[in-house]
């Protein structure tokens, strides 16, 4: 958590070895969470790095897709994903949010059950996809685990899908009617 003159927020903080480059609040709360945490204020942010481009989004922000693609619009290679996933299939579908953006995931998830409001199972199961949705390492469901791997950060840096498709320029931005701005009523 992260402490400011407004409250808290459920924050990840970048570093290379320079030091502090920035701090990520997570901008969409799970559950209880809206009642310790804040929403965040940062916006999603790219971080250069010597290691190349890195975004940041924290846990239930995979769930819109609109967090990645902003992170991959602004530049990023590789999105960082640290979480507390409790829902199973969370860590499959970042396999999408790899794929839709040609970036590279890692996602850092814990394991284990702890008691706060209510029981809460963590899904474990880390994970971390290339620009193509192959997994390069996964991790057990059940206990932690350290996995290192090779990554070439370039390797997300072209958007061409194939010799005639750009995955950003091929967008039809007059065609999504319904975005970001668009309030929904139904709830």
């Amino acid at each position: 958590p992260q402490w400011t003159n407004k409250g808290f927020f459920n924050s990840a903080m970048v570093v290379d070895q320079s030091g502090l480059l920035g701090v990520y609040q997570k901008t969409h709360l799970f559950g209880y969470e809206a009642d310790v945490y804040l929403p965040g204020e940062s916006g999603f942010q790219v971080f250069e790095t010597p290691a190349g481009s890195i975004g940041v989004m924290i846990c239930f922000d995979w769930f819109f897709p609109e967090s990645a693609r902003t992170l991959a619009l602004r530049g990023a290679q590789v999105i960082a994903h640290p979480a507390n996933l409790v829902m199973p299939y969370c860590q499959r579908a970042m396999f999408a949010r790899s794929l839709e953006n040609l970036v590279f995931t890692i996602t850092a998830n814990r394991c284990g059950t702890e008691t706060w409001v209510t029981d809460l199972h963590f899904t474990g199961g880390s994970i971390i996809y290339d620009p193509r949705g192959k997994v390069l390492s996964e991790a057990p469901l059940d206990h932690d685990s350290i996995s290192l791997v090779e990554i070439d950060p370039a390797a997300a840096a072209r958007k061409d899908l194939n010799v005639r498709n750009n995955i950003f320029h091929d967008r039809r931005l007059e065609m999504y009617g319904l975005s970001a701005q668009t309030t929904v009523t139904n709830r």
